[in-house]
């Protein structure tokens, strides 16, 4: 990290944080509305106000967020997650239980 942190500027790092934060946001909005139209019975530990309108209107403002930080941003973004993928699949591909 510290050979990136003397390569990039303090920016860089900022814009992929914030493009990963919003990625997760969406991600956590389109699960709640996934998990209320398919197990819409189920206990939940507090009532989300305004449902289903709060996830409807995070989402594309996340994607609106998003498109509006340095193209090279989503470039870099979906390296790291390529990245990330390939490691995640080559551990449970090593240490999984059911192979």
């Amino acid at each position: 990290m510290g050979i990136r942190a003397g390569v990039w500027d303090i920016g860089t790092f900022a814009d992929l944080s914030n493009i990963g934060t919003l990625f997760a946001f969406f991600l956590v909005s389109a699960a709640v509305l996934a998990l209320r139209k398919k197990q819409p019975g189920r206990p939940r530990g507090f009532r989300m106000p305004w449902a289903p309108w709060v996830p409807l209107l995070s989402m594309p403002c996340c994607l609106l967020l998003a498109l509006s930080l340095p193209p090279q941003t989503s470039v870099r973004f979906l390296g790291w997650s390529a990245i990330g993928i390939a490691i995640c699949f080559l551990s449970g591909k090593r240490h999984s239980t059911l192979a």
